[in-house]
Parts: C-alpha cells; sequence; structure tokens
C-alpha cells in the first residue's frame, strides 16, 4: 500500500466497528457441480471471501472456525489476498483478555469499486459508481436513443461508462450492465428489440472499449440477485420487474435459472386470456407485458381516474394467471415485484394475491407472499452483486 493510500484509507489502531458491513449469515449461490480436488483451492478461495463479506471482519482464527479450513490454509489465503489488494488488515481487536490481540481481516471495501448500468428505462440510461456494499456513491445518466438504433444505444452505453469510470475514486473491480432483452451467459445480447441489439456481443465490446472486466446480464436477472444478496428474499422466489417492460429473474433452491435458451423468465409476452386486450410492441394482442407496463397503467388510469381500482385489479390479476403455473411448479415462497409503489402496492398486491390463491392447490400455496421489494436501484445493485459475483466469487 502506497503513503498516499495509507492517508486515504487509514487502519485503525483498535477496530471496534469490525461487523459494521456484515450482512448476516452467508447465503450462497448454490453450485450445480461437486468440488474436485484440481479446483478445491477456487472453492476455498471463494468460500473465504464469502465469509468475510457477509459476516464482516474478524481474525484467521474466527475465519478457519467458520469456513472450516485450517489455519494455514487460511493463512496462505489471506496472505494471497493481501498481495492482490482484495484484503486488508484493519487493525487489532479490542480486548481486556490476556494473550496477544488478534488482527482483523475484512475485504478492502474501501479500496475498489464497481460500475453498475441500468439500460431498463424507458427514456434515460442509468449508471452509478457503487461500492462493494452495494451503496451508490456517485449517478450519472443519458438520453435513450428515441428509435431502435443498436449503434446509437451501445455509444450512449459506453460514454455513459466512461464518464462514470472518470468519477470513481478507487480501483474498479469490474462493470456490470442489466439490460433489457434474451442475454447469454457470455454478455452477447440476443434480441432486445428496444434497443436494436440482435446478436451483440456487449460483454465483449464494451470491456475492450473500457478494458475492465464487464458482465452484462438481463435486467430482472441482475434485479433478482440483488433481492437475494442484499433483500429479504428467501431462497426460491421469483421477481418480476414492471417498468417499460415486464420480465422476470428466478432463484430456485439458491440456484439463478437461465434456462437452456437463456429466457427463463421472459412473461412479458405471454398472451393472458382470450379476451383479446392492449396491442403489444410485438405485434400481439393481450401479452402480459401490454397490460403491464408502467406506460400502459398510467395511461388508463390518466384517461379514466374514476376506474384506477378496477385498471389495477385486473392488472394485478392477469399478472397472477400468468406466474400461478411457475409458483406450483417451482413451488416458490414469495413473488417480489420491483415497480412503482404507487401503481402496485395496494389493489393490484391484493388481486394478485387472492387469484393466485384461487388458481392454486388450496392449503398447499396459499402461504405464497407477493410484496413489493424495499430497494430502491435495484437493478444498479445487482448489476454491482454480478461483479462481486464474476470477480471475487461473492454472491
Amino acid at each position: 500500500m502506497s503513503d498516499s493510500d495509507e492517508l486515504r484509507h487509514p487502519t485503525p489502531a483498535g477496530y471496534a466497528g469490525a461487523n459494521s458491513h456484515a450482512f448476516g449469515p452467508s447465503r450462497h449461490l448454490r453450485s450445480r457441480s461437486k468440488v474436485l480436488p484440481e479446483h478445491a483451492r477456487g472453492h476455498n478461495r471463494a468460500l473465504v471471501l464469502q465469509t468475510l463479506y457477509h459476516a464482516g471482519a474478524m481474525s484467521r482464527a474466527d475465519l478457519s472456525r467458520e469456513t472450516g479450513l485450517t489455519r494455514v490454509t487460511i493463512s496462505d489465503l489471506v496472505a494471497e489476498f493481501i498481495v492482490d489488494g482484495i484484503v486488508a488488515e484493519l487493525g487489532v481487536r479490542e480486548t481486556a483478555g490476556p494473550g496477544k490481540p488478534a488482527i482483523l481481516i475484512d475485504i478492502d471495501r474501501l479500496g475498489h469499486q464497481i460500475i453498475g448500468l441500468d439500460l431498463s428505462d424507458a427514456e434515460v440510461f442509468r449508471g452509478a459508481v457503487l461500492t462493494l456494499d452495494g451503496d451508490v456513491l456517485e449517478r450519472h445518466e443519458v438520453q435513450r436513443p428515441a428509435h431502435p438504433d443498436g449503434d446509437a444505444a451501445y455509444t450512449a452505453v459506453r460514454e455513459l461508462s466512461q464518464s462514470l469510470i472518470a468519477a470513481s475514486t478507487a480501483s474498479l473491480l469490474g462493470v456490470g450492465v442489466g439490460t433489457p432483452g434474451v442475454v447469454r451467459t457470455d454478455g452477447v445480447v440476443l434480441n432486445a428489440p428496444n434497443l436494436g441489439w440482435s446478436d451483440f456481443p456487449l460483454e465483449a465490446q464494451l470491456g475492450a472499449d473500457l478494458d475492465l472486466p464487464v458482465l452484462a446480464r438481463n435486467d430482472a436477472n441482475a434485479a433478482v440477485l440483488a433481492e437475494y444478496t442484499f433483500g429479504d428474499a428467501r431462497a426460491d422466489f421469483m421477481l418480476i420487474k414492471i417498468g417499460f417492460g415486464v420480465g422476470a429473474g428466478l432463484i430456485a433452491g439458491s440456484q439463478p435459472m437461465l434456462g437452456s435458451r437463456f429466457a427463463a423468465g421472459e412473461i412479458g409476452h405471454v398472451v393472458v386470456g382470450t379476451d383479446g386486450g392492449p396491442r403489444c410492441i410485438c405485434g400481439r394482442d393481450g401479452c402480459l407485458e401490454a397490460w403491464l407496463s408502467v406506460t400502459r397503467l398510467r395511461d388508463a388510469v390518466a384517461a379514466d381516474p374514476a376506474k384506477r381500482e378496477e385498471i389495477l385489479r385486473d392488472a394485478g390479476a392477469r399478472m397472477a394467471i400468468a406466474i400461478a403455473p411457475i409458483v406450483t411448479a417451482l413451488d416458490l415462497s414469495e413473488v417480489v415485484l420491483s415497480g412503482p409503489a404507487d401503481l402496485l402496492e395496494g389493489t393490484f398486491i391484493e388481486a394478485a394475491t387472492a387469484t393466485l390463491r384461487n388458481r392454486t392447490l388450496e392449503g398447499v400455496f396459499d402461504d405464497v407472499v407477493i410484496r413489493l421489494t424495499r430497494q430502491d436501484d435495484i437493478v444498479l445493485r445487482g448489476a454491482a452483486v454480478m461483479v462481486l459475483s464474476g470477480q471475487l466469487g461473492v454472491s
């Protein structure tokens, strides 16, 4: 660490607030495969960082007890992390007992930042510089191109990213992007008609232009990670993001679900009912997105304010009709909504809850909760989780 770094992030002589950045019990996104001997070191690295991230500062001995790894293994890994600048020694633990006081270590939360991008808004692209704890330090936004234009959209994303990099004040761990559309696990946007992208290598292109690690995923899949890591969600839930469009992210058994076509959660273009309905951007009538998009709901209420409750009640019921088979097939515990509270709280959620119970097996799914997320900036924070997971193995 340089002298300037010492001044910017001084190490306390006695660190009383050791767990001020703890998130409670560690919550791994469950691995699909067994840990093979040749992968053991990588597994141990992720385990140590995951434990520190969620439990907060602790001694090497504490870390050995928490992870079940030997003290020698912990010592070697921590030494490696300190050299890499991932972990920092914070000072000694205050103690009144005999013996040498333990040195506390933690992930170097002040020494690293993350860039998060949210491309899901109808009018602007939003971005932020975030801490490793998901707190927003700086916000920027740029106008979204008025018409679907892939080149113009990418230029706007690149310039937004560059402005945020210039605003950062610590080493950047990477850039996370939550974008509409179907996104492959290598960050190729297979289809995002509202942005004019088809088979577009967003992750690779932006990474090359910025010279930083970039991870790009669907915006709802980013949001579900934020709810899982920072929110109150259980291990089996669906997050439905209602905004310019409608999409869902799914976690079942602590495992994110993407699907063989990378389209798990693409519920926006499921036709709900046989009574026609509003014309959707895809050209069909009655898609869930056409019924539920914020633009449609606000326009419908503005056109006939006296029917506000009826409009929201119908929208909530239609959402429940669309998701009832998903809730039952995956045995989900809750459905979390991300969208404007003035539209979703109250009538909308009440109608959705009643309809879901009427359309699922009585006595089995009666305890499924539909609620609004408590999180702001959920896609930006989810983008940060993507980077944490990709770079450090932390979820």
